[in-house]
Formats: C-alpha cells, structure tokens, sequence
C-alpha cells in the first residue's frame, strides 16, 4: 500500500508545509482537514495538491449525525468539498449522545446516510463511515464496531458508503478478522496509528506513532490486504508530543516505519511498549 499522511499528524503544519513535506518525502498520498482547507482556500488547496502530484487519500470530516438538525447542510458541503479536492473518500464521524438514548441516536446516523448518499453520488464522493472506539461512544461515536458500520452501510452501494477502518478504533474488536473480510467491497480508507499507555488526560490523544504501541499492525494490515484493498495507507495521529516535532522529522521517521511494515520498533533489543504502572 501507498503511504499517505494525515494533515493530523502533523497538526501545526499549513496546507503548503504539509504539500511540501509529502512532495520531498516520495509520500504519495495526503488526508486533508476542512477546517485547514478553508484557511488556505478550497480552490488554492486542490490547484496545490495537483500541482504535487498528490493523491487526496481522504477529507475530514463530515459527519456528526446524532444531534437532531444531523447537520445536514454543513455534509453537503462536505461532500462538494471533496469532490473539488479528488479526494478517495469524506470520512464520516458518526457523532455521540446528545441523550440518554443510544438506538436513536444510531438510527439518525441512517437517517442522515440516506440523505446524503444520493447527493455524494451525483457528485462522486464515496462517503465513508468510521467506526470509533467505545471510550468514544459518548461524546463522538455511536457506531463502535466495523460490523455495525457495514450495517448502515448495507443500504447504499459500496461505491457510494463505504468505510473506515481505523487501527485504533478496531483493533480491540473480537470480530475483527471476520468483519474485515466481509467489508471486503467497501473499505474506502485504512488508517493507522497505534494505541500507547498509559494514555493521558485526554484519551483522544493518546494515539502513538505506528510501531510504538500494543496494536498488531503487522497482522491488522495483512488482514485489509487479504480483503483486497489497495488503496493509501494513512497515517493519521494526535499526539502532543508528535506535534512538537518538525514536520520533516516525522515525515521522515513515518516513511522508515511503512518500509518495515510497520513492524513494532525496537529500542535496545526490546520492543517499546509502554507500560502503565
């Protein structure tokens, strides 16, 4: 798989650094936020990117679907936003509790896919939901498992809802390996970090470099492959401590770390795993 960097993992950089940074590393792919995007401009943004000879391996994010107006104006901009990037796919966030009840909740994120996918189509963006961690249930993702996300997905054409699988939001799923094998048509992104303890304050920030945490990523990647994705591999990580390095240094510590496999990293002979006390 081609590497790609999510403008996250390098969250201080502008849309040009992180252009730049790409085009001098040889990494091909790059997954853009909105919200740097509309600070540089939609159409400099995509005219950059082009210009690069990079691929838009994904936008973030749409999404958000749980509160009762579903935000349904602000995804139809999403979704023109991406189809004016080329992006691959618009990474769907499903949104967490607005109250007390969860099956409604996820029924508006249904409620909202089928809104929205006919106007995703007529503009060729693939839409593409992304499950999230349990931890995150409350505040940010009703839909927890790959297994659900292809249930909402089932309606719609896989051209058109796919979804994401994240590293760090599945890895702990039980049914993983099945569950990657039956989104099989439908894997619009993989996306990689690793899952480091002891976590911090702020759980959302507790994804570490791939290679640095507990997460099988060797098996993980194997186990995409196997269902016949080709696409980006895309490296998307919050990070305090990632942030505060330059940009270059990481770019180019992530291209040593996709050479490997993303193997885990060895320091002294020994894997570094961090530890909770």
């Amino acid at each position: 798989m081609k590497l790609s960097l999510n403008q996250a993992t390098v969250k201080r950089a502008s849309v040009p650094e992180v252009v730049d940074v790409c085009a001098r590393h040889g990494v091909e792919g790059v997954g853009l936020w909105r919200e740097p995007v509309a600070e540089h401009g939609l159409a400099r943004t995509a005219d950059l990117v082009r210009s690069a000879g990079l691929t838009v391996s994904s936008l973030c994010r749409g999404g958000f679907f749980t509160g009762h107006d579903q935000r349904l104006d602000d995804n139809r901009r999403a979704i023109d936003e991406a189809a004016a990037l080329g992006a691959r796919c618009l990474v769907l966030v499903p949104g967490g509790l607005p109250d007390r009840d969860l099956p409604a909740a996820r029924g508006r994120v249904a409620a909202a896919l089928s809104v929205l996918a006919p106007h995703a189509e007529s503009a060729g963006v693939r839409l593409a939901i992304e499950p999230v961690h349990p931890v995150f249930c409350a505040d940010r993702g009703v839909v927890s498992t790959l297994a659900q996300a292809l249930e909402l997905a089932a309606p719609h054409a896989p051209g058109v809802v796919g979804v994401v699988v994240d590293a760090l939001h599945v890895w702990w799923d039980p049914a993983l390996e099945a569950s990657v094998a039956a989104a099989a048509p439908r894997i619009a992104s993989y996306q990689v970090c690793d899952w480091v303890t002891p976590l911090p304050a702020d759980v959302l920030l507790g994804r570490g470099l791939p290679g640095d945490g507990h997460v099988d990523l060797v098996g993980l990647t194997g186990l995409v492959a196997a269902a016949g994705y080709d696409g980006f591999v895309e490296v998307e990580v919050f990070n305090e401590e990632v942030w505060a390095r330059p940009a270059d240094d990481v770019a180019a510590d992530l291209v040593r770390r996709h050479a490997t496999g993303w193997e885990p990293v060895v320091d002294g002979g020994h894997d570094r795993l961090p530890v909770s006390p």
